[in-house]
C-alpha cells in the first residue's frame, strides 16, 4: 500500500510538471505570435527615427515640438503654409527639436491606392537615406498636394518630389513601398484631442501638451516654449 501511494504521488508530480510545461509552451506561442502579428515589416534603420513613436527628430533644441500630419490632409497643407516657416526658423536658432510624425489617415480619401500611406512611407525613406532633404521634401510635397477623392500622385511622381528635394538617395526606397507597414502602425500613435476625444490631423504636441491648432505659430508654438 505505501509503494503504490509513493507511485501514485510520483505519477501526479510528473503529470503536474507535464501539464504546467505545456502551459508555459502554449503561452510563448500566443506572445510568438501576437508579436509576428503586430510586426511592422521593415523599420527604417536611422538614429533620428524614433522606432517607437515613429517620430522624425530635426534640430537638437531643448524644446520638443511634435507634429502629426498626412500629406492628402489640406489643413496639414495650411499647417505648413502658416507655421512651417516659423518652426524652420526655431530649428535654425537651437529653440526646438522638431519631432514630425508622418501618418496614414486618408487612404479612403485617395481612390484605392493608399496615397497618405505610400507618401508617410516616403517621409520614412527621405529621413533615412537623405535626412538634410527631409524639411524641403515635406514642403514639396505640400507645394504639389492632390485633391482628396484624388487618386494621389504616383510613386515615381513622388521619387521626382523627393529628388527635386534633395533626396537623391531614396529612389528605392520609396518606390517599393519600403516603410508602408512601418507608417500604418505608427499612425496609431496619433494623439486625441482631451477637449473632444477625437483624433485628427494636423495634430501638435508642444513640450508634452496637446495644442489645438489655430494656424497662428505665435500662439501654437512661440508662446509655449521654455
Amino acid at each position: 500500500m505505501v509503494a503504490t501511494t509513493k507511485s501514485s504521488n510520483s505519477f501526479a508530480i510528473w503529470v503536474s510538471v507535464a501539464v504546467v510545461a505545456a502551459l508555459v509552451l502554449v503561452g510563448a506561442l500566443v506572445v510568438w505570435m501576437n508579436n509576428t502579428a503586430s510586426a511592422p515589416g521593415p523599420v527604417p534603420a536611422a538614429a533620428n527615427i524614433n522606432t517607437e513613436t515613429g517620430g522624425i527628430a530635426v534640430g537638437d533644441g531643448a524644446n520638443s515640438v511634435d507634429t502629426y500630419v498626412d500629406f492628402m490632409c489640406p489643413y496639414c497643407n495650411q499647417f505648413e503654409q502658416t507655421e512651417g516657416e516659423t518652426i524652420q526658423q526655431l530649428i535654425d536658432d537651437g529653440s526646438i527639436t522638431l519631432n514630425v510624425h508622418p501618418v496614414s489617415i486618408l487612404d479612403r480619401a485617395s481612390q484605392g491606392t493608399k496615397f497618405s500611406t505610400r507618401s508617410a512611407s516616403a517621409a520614412y525613406c527621405v529621413a533615412e537615406s537623405d535626412p538634410d532633404a527631409l524639411l524641403d521634401f515635406i514642403t514639396a510635397m505640400y507645394a504639389q498636394q492632390p485633391a482628396e477623392s484624388s487618386p494621389g500622385l504616383t510613386d515615381d511622381e513622388i521619387v521626382a518630389i523627393a529628388e527635386g528635394a534633395g533626396a537623391t538617395n531614396s529612389s528605392a526606397c520609396i518606390s517599393d513601398g519600403t516603410y508602408m507597414d512601418f507608417a500604418t502602425t505608427m499612425t496609431q500613435n496619433l494623439p486625441t484631442n482631451p477637449a473632444t476625444g477625437g483624433a485628427s490631423t494636423p495634430a501638435l504636441v508642444v513640450n508634452g501638451e496637446y495644442v489645438t491648432v489655430t494656424y497662428d505659430p505665435q500662439t501654437d508654438i512661440v508662446a509655449r516654449l521654455n
